[in-house]
């Protein structure tokens, strides 16, 4: 394990914003508009039922190794998009997005609540990205979504994305991962910074551990350096192609020498295929959906016309 480096205060400021936003999931947001009382349904076992009106996004819960986790459903036909939000967000992040996309291509659009965040519920311990894998795996099957999935992932995201597609290749047909958290990003020298950066906000959030925002911080920082350093090792399934998007500042907007860094892991990570493409949202922050909503929803539809 490299051992910590000084950082400096304005260094600090701007890591410890992407740690918690890009690579540790500690900000959580409204969960969706469901009737709560849904949550406490067992889910069938299609993706929607004959009264579900067209268009419309439909909850299903679904039990994964003993816990509920949250799948919305909006039926189409054609390919299975897959919107996975960044760390601490849930489902609700899509919002916007998920109506147009399934008028423009007819798709069935999934989004979902990772454990402990929105309508799923949380897990004790900390964070598992091959529990949030199987979490995935076992609501899609579950849905009766089995092939041609197209994952759309932002931030931490990527990591489920990247294990998900390694995993099950088959059953992924393209992905979109929106300034994602990359395997070449995470070295020895980064996930040491990284774990500076966060200690006076992990810190404080040890002084109220039941909160939900500082639960998930607490639950990513228990075995971050492991899970990233293993993280680094993964390498993406080359029979699946995958644009990349970067935002223009990136989630380092402050500090020069990571964002460089966070622009070098994309590049290097698209060239290890011949199949993966990069583009810019140029003017957007991390936050791309939100500041480039139409962006990357055109980047999507190209992804899905060009499936095959």
């Amino acid at each position: 394990m490299s051992r910590m480096l000084p950082l400096s205060r304005r260094t600090r400021r701007a890591l410890s914003a992407v740690a918690l936003l890009a690579v540790t999931g500690g900000i959580v947001t409204a969960c969706g508009e469901e009737d709560s009382a849904a949550t406490k349904a067992a889910p069938p076992k299609s993706s929607a039922s004959a009264s579900t009106p067209a268009g419309a996004s439909k909850l299903h819960m679904v039990d994964s190794d003993g816990h509920q986790v949250a799948f919305h459903v909006t039926t189409g036909h054609g390919p299975t998009i897959v919107l996975d939000a960044g760390g601490g967000e849930d489902s609700s992040y899509w919002n916007d997005i998920v109506p147009r996309l399934h008028a423009d291509t007819g798709a069935t659009v999934i989004t979902y609540d990772r454990a402990g965040l929105g309508r799923s519920e949380a897990v004790p311990g900390g964070w598992d990205v091959e529990a949030a894998v199987g979490d995935l795996k076992t609501g899609l099957t579950a849905l009766g979504v089995t092939k041609d999935v197209i994952l759309v992932s932002h931030s931490q995201a990527g990591e489920v994305a990247t294990y998900f597609a390694k995993e099950n290749p088959k059953e992924v047909s393209a992905s979109v991962l929106v300034d994602a958290n990359l395997p070449p990003f995470f070295t020895d020298q980064e996930i040491a910074r990284l774990v500076a950066a966060t200690q006076p906000e992990l810190d404080a959030a040890k002084k109220d551990p039941s909160a939900p925002a500082n639960r998930q911080l607490i639950a990513t920082a228990e075995n971050f350096t492991p899970a990233h350093q293993a993280y680094n090792k993964m390498s993406w399934p080359d029979s699946v192609p995958v644009d990349v998007i970067v935002s223009e500042k990136t989630p380092f907007d402050g500090s020069p020498e990571d964002a460089q860094r966070w622009r070098d892991a994309a590049a290097s990570f698209v060239r290890q295929a011949p199949n993966r493409t990069l583009v810019t949202a140029t003017g957007s922050s991390h936050d791309v959906p939100k500041d480039r909503p139409d962006f990357v929803v055109e980047q999507i539809e190209k992804t899905v016309s060009a499936r095959g």
